[in-house]
């Protein structure tokens, strides 16, 4: 069986998926890797973070499903696009189809003002923060996503406003997806209402084995 990787936020550490995990079935096909351990001391860089999660998805099987919220979701995307034959499926969780420099820069603003320890529950430092932020400022996969191919599953809490334009972009964009919005839910799908996020992987998987 393809192993299911699941891939956290920038907000939170590979933790954030326990609840949702203990609802899904075949949990012996799951992974859920920690994105600043992946990156091994390197420095927090976009390329960097995506290297190395490229590099874990190489090592994990020649075909996975992917699923990622947020950052996580970026990666999963970039690598489908990056390389198909290596995707079995994908599923997007309030995932933006390009960086909204706007809205990055009035966080990154916030994040300024922040004390460190604010960080300690996220999945990097404040350093780091800020400099995988600004490596990311100009990612666009607006152009690419139509050659998608493989069976994809696009997410979004009804409340996560931010993210609901591009949930429905790339519905309409890439072939054949589906978009589901989860009630009373906001951005952090798996911590917020990881049951009904459970439920709809589950359906999801049963039907792309």
């Amino acid at each position: 069986m393809a192993k299911k990787i699941l891939v956290h936020g920038s907000g939170h550490k590979a933790a954030s998926w326990k609840e949702t995990v203990s609802c899904m079935d075949g949990k012996e096909e799951l992974l859920c890797p920690d994105l600043c351990a992946l990156l091994a001391g390197k420095t927090a860089s976009y390329p960097s973070l995506y290297g190395a999660f490229a590099e874990y998805c190489d090592h994990v099987g020649r075909a996975v499903h992917l699923c990622g919220l947020s950052l996580g979701g970026i990666l999963a995307l970039n690598y489908a696009l990056d390389f198909p034959e290596k995707v079995k499926t994908l599923v997007l969780i309030g995932t933006p189809h390009k960086i909204p420099k706007a809205a990055f820069g009035i966080q990154n603003l916030i994040f300024r003002f922040l004390p460190r320890s604010v960080f300690d529950t996220m999945a990097f430092d404040k350093e780091s923060t800020f400099v995988l932020g600004n490596s990311m400022k100009k990612l666009d996969f607006s152009g690419r996503v139509r050659g998608m191919r493989c069976p994809v599953l696009i997410i979004c809490g009804e409340k996560d406003r931010s993210n609901i334009r591009s949930a429905q972009y790339l519905s309409q964009n890439i072939p054949g997806a589906e978009l589901q919005l989860i009630e009373h839910t906001g951005h952090v799908v798996n911590e917020e209402n990881p049951k009904a996020l459970a439920e709809r992987l589950n359906k999801f998987y049963s039907l792309h084995p």
